[in-house]
């Protein structure tokens, strides 16, 4: 049966990430100090290792949820606007996610305002959610990636749904 292997709550966020490194003007050399910041953190995880074994099968992933994760999908499709339907469920692999936190990285504050995946909102943030993603990623190395924008407790209680005959997953109720 599905059951939770281990988990924790760091505190760092990214506003909080933004905040004591800028987001605004990050450097590579500031992009890989944050990187390397949570990662630290992840270190302290006692049950980091519990989930060895997870990562060894051909089956593993990580699923990102909105923010970050959307934000990256976004621009990977090239959207002229964001675009919810074509961005939830989207499967990424490792090369891709690599390609799209490089270009961001590249791209300075002027840049990541211009993308309508990201604009002014969230410009100065998206470079500390792409740190967080690159150090869970460093920890957890996956070579697929799966982005949801409508949130995992939708998700869980949609799945709960389903398997009580109460909801079907094609979308159309019972």
């Amino acid at each position: 049966a599905n059951h939770i292997v281990s988990w924790t709550s760091l505190p760092v966020g990214v506003v909080s990430l933004a905040e004591r490194f800028g987001g605004r003007t990050v450097t590579r050399k500031t992009f890989a100090a944050m990187v390397e910041d949570v990662a630290a953190r992840l270190k302290s995880f006692d049950g980091r290792d519990r989930l060895a074994h997870v990562l060894a099968s051909p089956k593993f992933h990580l699923l990102g949820t909105s923010g970050t994760v959307t934000t990256l999908a976004g621009v990977h499709l090239e959207l002229e606007r964001y675009d919810r339907r074509r961005v939830d469920g989207l499967w990424m692999d490792r090369q891709s996610v690599d390609r799209m936190v490089e270009k961001l990285v590249g791209w300075d504050f002027q840049q990541r305002v211009a993308n309508p995946c990201i604009g002014a909102d969230r410009a100065d943030l998206v470079l500390a959610g792409c740190a967080i993603l690159e150090a869970i990623r460093g920890v957890w190395p996956s070579e697929r990636l799966r982005v949801a924008d409508r949130g995992l407790r939708e998700g869980i209680l949609s799945e709960l749904m389903a398997d009580d005959g109460v909801w079907r997953s094609d979308g159309r109720g019972r």
